[in-house]
């Protein structure tokens, strides 16, 4: 359950950052303020390192 939950996490985190990073390296999301971009970018790589380091330490 809990590997579950963190494999989550992870992947929502990861789609977090890929739509932060997808906004600024584009201009197709007009809906999306830049400094709205700037923030998804920064807390989806909080939780995927944070994510990963918890898998990490599950895995083993």
């Amino acid at each position: 359950m809990n590997k579950t939950r963190t494999i989550i996490t992870f992947v929502s985190s990861f789609l977090i950052f890929a739509v932060g990073v997808f906004r600024i390296l584009t201009e197709s999301l007009t809906f999306t303020p830049l400094f709205v971009a700037y923030i998804f970018v920064i807390a989806g790589l909080i939780g995927v390192v944070a994510s990963g380091v918890k898998l990490k330490k599950i895995e083993s």
